[in-house]
């Protein structure tokens, strides 16, 4: 009867919260969604690999022929069975390997992860990636601009009462207030519900994050099967104390080196290539996956960047024009002059807006494609 007992206890903590300021002024705590992943799968592999790198403490009693312990002889008779303990350690060399290839592979399992729930709360945004910056922008635009806009509302209903202007005037210019309120309250909320959702590191590049996973996902594969090919061989050595009683020892003590080679191994380097391309491949075309959904997001998301940097263009026309205009305007004193110089300021507040806004989220889609100029 043999009893092997190994003995290894590591303990790992990490903790952390990422905090995020919102525009708002409050600040709230975020918790890593990889977090608890990757203390997991550290804590996992850091408990394997306790047993691959640790000694082994071994321990056996039995019974074993008289004669076979004294040398096993035809001069030696069997004669009655003796008792015999043995105990000693043992080391297999080639566990110092797998340990730290358990260890290297939960680390790039952890960094698989973290560029996998960054791919998928970028996929669950879709095209509304990016607007976060956009629309901080847009409210910057609109709080500079309304309260100017509430004052010339204020004034004009002043020149109503006074007979200075009319309530046609005033409806005119109180719609266009009105829509400015809408585009901040719409603003507002936007932001609200983007602030609930994961949001991506500023100016991260959803290229380069998918090509993170990616690597991450096939250094997964490598070191798994460097673990498979490690287990081809032994390089071990044993040694303690070995006593049979009533049985004379000069030296009741042993050692042994052993090597081993299991033959398998000649047909596992085809067999973990095939496996390593047919991950690349899966990982690559899956069609719930999260690669190929953020490629399909980036084509969207170049569409988008096209359309919005035509816009921006217009826009931009528009509030060079109506600048000229105001400032053409803003020479004459006429009821009229004044009348259209409202207009005016309300539009160009709201394009403006938009302007910023298309600046913003431009910014932000061409960090996001990877083509932001140095």
């Amino acid at each position: 009867m043999r009893t092997t007992l190994a003995c290894g206890v590591l303990v790992g903590m990490w903790t952390g919260v990422a905090l995020a300021a919102e525009d708002a002024g409050a600040v709230r705590a975020r918790s890593d969604p990889a977090r608890g992943y990757c203390e997991r799968v550290r804590g996992t592999s850091r408990a394997e690999a306790a047993l691959e790198l640790a000694p082994e403490v071994f321990a056996s009693i039995g019974a074993v022929n008289a004669g076979d312990a004294q040398g096993g002889s035809d001069e030696t008779p069997l004669g009655a069975p003796k008792l015999r303990l043995t105990a000693g350690l043992g080391y297999d060399f080639v566990g110092l390997y797998r340990g730290h290839t358990l260890r290297s592979r939960a680390e790039a399992e952890c960094r698989r992860y973290q560029a996998l729930a960054a791919l998928q709360g970028a996929v669950q945004q879709g095209t509304r990636l990016g607007e976060t910056a956009a629309l901080q922008a847009r409210a910057k635009a609109l709080a500079e601009s309304l309260p100017r806009a509430e004052t010339l509302v204020s004034q004009l209903r002043d020149e109503l009462r006074d007979g200075g202007a009319t309530l046609e005037e005033l409806n005119a210019v109180q719609l266009r207030l009105d829509h400015l309120r809408a585009l901040a309250r719409d603003t507002e909320q936007a932001r609200a519900r983007l602030a609930l959702e994961p949001a991506l590191a500023e100016g991260q590049d959803l290229g380069a994050l998918l090509m993170a996973f990616e690597s991450a996902d096939d250094q997964v594969e490598a070191l798994s099967g460097g673990l498979r090919k490690a287990r081809a061989w032994r390089l071990s050595v044993r040694g303690g104390y070995d006593e049979v009683f009533d049985v004379d020892q000069d030296t009741p003590l042993f050692g042994q080196l052993t090597l081993g080679y299991n033959l398998g191994h000649l047909w596992q380097g085809r067999a973990n290539a095939q496996a390593r391309e047919g991950r690349r491949q899966e990982t690559r075309d899956a069609v719930d996956g999260a690669p190929r959904q953020v490629r399909q997001l980036l084509g969207e998301l170049r569409i988008t960047e096209q359309g919005e940097q035509q816009r921006l263009r217009e826009v931009s026309t528009l509030v060079s024009d109506l600048e000229g205009q105001l400032r053409e305007v803003e020479r004459l004193e006429t009821r009229q002059v004044r009348r259209f110089r409202d207009y005016l300021l309300l539009e160009l507040a709201r394009l403006k807006a938009e302007q910023a806004y298309l600046g913003a989220h431009l910014k932000t889609l061409q960090a996001l494609l990877g083509e932001v100029k140095p």
